[in-house]
């Protein structure tokens, strides 16, 4: 009887903190991104090279657990004699700062105007629908290699096709949202207190789709940093000698056969940095939306 008694007894036990932190939180994610955060900060001390160093004595040097490999590159060199892994260092800078502009400009662009058009309604909601109907239409990669065509291959380019590329997401959003904020008392009220329009939208609507706008943000950052990647390796994207990860992808996809390293481990960071970035998004959406929220 005793031993039942402690049976029942253990399963009732709450679990451990790590148990639910586990549970509760992202954690690969979070050390992935904190990894890659990390990196992009401290990357001129964590670089063993130059990542623009080209030595072509040292082209496809071979990663340092190959055998007969010097060790001098961590993760091999690539066909300039570039180090892969200081690159790929650097290489997060560019990523978190495309990613950064893209999104903070589609926030700020999509959020007002799904606002706007869902508050106002009528033509004006008509009107910018049909602009995010357009913008979700054009073929960005087709405008992003006509641009470099004109204007050159440059990061402000890339900038504005990507900043340009993300609004329409969080405009659709953000109206459907407030199309259901706006009918609630609150905000009847505070139009019955003779409160301004901005005011309303500022107050009372935008509290209410923040939860929305960092979810959809979170989401769309791995969207952001593989739409930079497949540009850069297009030749469309971060101009060289500046590294990328796209553009490492790139120069690596014609010595596969004899040096995989060059593309590999960029492939790697892509896919690790938009996986992460996907699994904070799903991890948000469920928390910061009562209706998705997982019962414990």
């Amino acid at each position: 009887m005793s031993t039942n008694y402690e049976l029942i007894a253990d399963l009732e036990r709450e679990p451990s903190f790590l148990a639910k932190t586990f549970r509760d939180l992202p954690v690969v994610p979070i050390v992935i991104l904190s990894v890659i955060i990390f990196a992009a900060v401290f990357a001129p001390f964590l670089a063993p090279h130059d990542p623009e160093y080209a030595s072509l004595a040292d082209r496809n040097a071979e990663p340092f657990w190959v055998s007969g490999s010097t060790g001098e590159f961590p993760l091999g060199a690539d066909a300039l004699g570039r180090d892969v892994l200081s690159r790929i260092i650097y290489g997060t800078r560019i990523s978190l700062l495309v990613s950064f502009v893209a999104i903070v400009t589609g926030v700020a662009i999509g959020g007002v105007l799904g606002m706007v058009a869902g508050y106002v309604g009528s033509h004006t909601d008509e009107f910018i629908m049909r602009l995010c109907d357009i913008s979700l239409a054009i073929p960005y990669i087709l405008i992003a290699l006509v641009a470099v065509i004109i204007f050159g291959q440059s990061v402000p380019v890339l900038l504005a096709i990507l900043a340009f590329s993300t609004w329409s997401a969080f405009a659709r959003q953000v109206r459907a949202e407030t199309l259901v904020l706006k009918q609630l008392d609150y905000v009847s009220l505070a139009k019955v207190a003779g409160c301004s329009h901005f005011r309303i939208l500022a107050k009372h609507i935008l509290p209410g789709v923040v939860n929305t706008i960092v979810v959809i943000a979170t989401l769309r950052v791995g969207a952001v940093i593989m739409f930079e990647a497949i540009l850069s390796y297009l030749g469309a994207g971060i101009p060289p000698p500046t590294p990328s990860w796209g553009s490492m992808v790139s120069d690596g996809r014609d010595y596969l056969p004899t040096a995989w390293w060059i593309a590999f481990f960029p492939g790697v960071a892509i896919f690790l940095t938009v996986t992460a970035l996907n699994f904070m998004g799903d991890w948000l959406r469920d928390k910061l939306d009562p209706r998705l929220r997982q019962s414990v």
